[in-house]
């Protein structure tokens, strides 16, 4: 199943891996990529709406 999406490769330790796994088995994700693809989302999500807060406090008190 060739896609035209970009890829790469990560390196990561076993914790970390096992971490992945069981995401991937508890949500039910097909593949690894999937769920890394995910949590990775998830992640940059979350810095997102932390910037946003920050940038508000930073209004507020300025």
């Amino acid at each position: 199943m060739a896609t035209d999406r970009p890829r790469y490769t990560i390196s990561v330790d076993n914790e970390l891996f096992q971490k992945i796994e069981d995401f991937r088995f508890s949500r039910r994700y097909q593949t690894r990529s999937e769920a890394t693809a995910e949590l990775i989302r998830l992640g940059l999500e979350q810095l997102s709406k932390e910037q946003k807060l920050q940038d508000e406090q930073t209004s507020v008190e300025g």
